[in-house]
């Protein structure tokens, strides 16, 4: 089953992993469908209905993205807004149409994992930052699946703690 994974990063060009994963998921087209937003529509413009036949042509859906000011690029939430609408995403008989599909996210965040907890800089756990994530993937009846987090881009950027991260990518994508 081929896996949906929707990017949504500003400057993909200088972006370390981001940039690295799409690329190892290029590799194998017959498992991954990548989908760039910020590419698809630099004018920010975005074709509902076809981004609609897209979600609903796939049964795992990964949203990959760096972890911009404690959310999303803003395109996503964009994306959200104008793709996820009543009558099709929830609220009425023929709404629902992104029910069961397995979605989640994956990201990329600038300091390490010990930064987000209640001791930690910013206080707060990823799991506890993304639960407008999960309650939108919750709303729209999708199973929503733990996401994937790489920490510490800030501190580490070798190429092997770059290479490190694609397996790790991989694995959970392909145990969604």
């Amino acid at each position: 089953m081929k896996t949906l994974i929707i990017v949504t990063h500003p400057d993909i060009e200088k972006s370390v992993i981001n940039k690295k994963w799409i690329e190892e998921l290029k590799k194998f087209p017959e498992n991954y469908t990548v989908h760039q937003l910020y590419k698809a529509y630099p004018d920010g413009k975005i074709n509902v209905a076809k981004e609609q036949e897209l979600m609903e042509s796939y049964d795992k859906i990964v949203f990959q993205f760096p972890f911009y000011w404690f959310s999303s690029p803003p395109l996503l939430k964009q994306w959200l807004d104008e793709v996820v609408l009543y009558g099709w995403a929830y609220g009425s008989n023929s709404g629902f149409k992104l029910a069961g599909k397995k979605m989640s996210l994956a990201v990329t965040a600038g300091i390490d994992e010990d930064g987000y907890a209640a001791s930690g800089e910013y206080k707060y756990t990823m799991n506890e930052l993304f639960r407008p994530y999960e309650l939108t993937f919750d709303y729209i009846k999708a199973d929503y699946i733990e996401p994937f987090v790489y920490y510490g881009i800030e501190r580490n950027s070798s190429d092997e703690w770059v290479e490190k991260s694609v397996p790790m990518y991989l694995e959970f994508i392909d145990n969604l």
